[in-house]
């Protein structure tokens, strides 16, 4: 299981996602262009010393990383408010990748049509959407589960 951020632009979210990379021992790949430089302050604020645990791959495109996915066949799964199904309703497998969008603007319409499935987490109606970080941290939490559970 791994999880990809979609030229990030707020460091201290990149660097919350990242430490969850850490703990939960997934790998973590970074698609640019990003919105701030790795060195930035907050970015290592928010990752602490779990920035030296995580497996962390830089792409220097998105077509850079598609090409790279496709050699490895991984499954991509976007996490958006305009997803089709219910990612408590998916069924994950080990090898795929979690994809989160742009903070401020979400992900490109090439991006929508390269996933494999358009993933959604339900919230009260009016409301436009829960902080990156925790929506990674509530995809990662039921992909293990599921993952986890089929392993048993």
């Amino acid at each position: 299981m791994q999880i990809a951020l979609f030229q990030p632009d707020i460091p201290q979210n990149t660097g919350t996602i990242l430490r969850l990379c850490a703990c939960l021992g997934m790998a973590a790949h970074i698609i640019e262009p990003a919105g701030f430089p790795v060195s930035d302050r907050m970015f290592r604020r928010a990752g602490m010393d779990y920035l030296d645990h995580v497996r962390i791959t830089r792409h220097g495109s998105w077509s850079r990383f598609e090409e790279w996915r496709a050699a490895q066949g991984y499954r991509l799964l976007l996490f958006t408010t305009r997803g089709a199904t219910d990612y408590r309703d998916f069924n994950y497998q080990s090898s795929d990748i979690l994809l989160f969008g742009r903070e401020s603007a979400g992900v490109t319409e090439a991006v929508v049509e390269a996933a494999d499935a358009r993933l959604v987490i339900p919230i009260t109606p009016g409301l436009r959407s829960l902080n990156v970080a925790v929506t990674a941290a509530m995809a990662a939490g039921e992909a293990l589960r599921q993952v986890r559970n089929q392993q048993a």
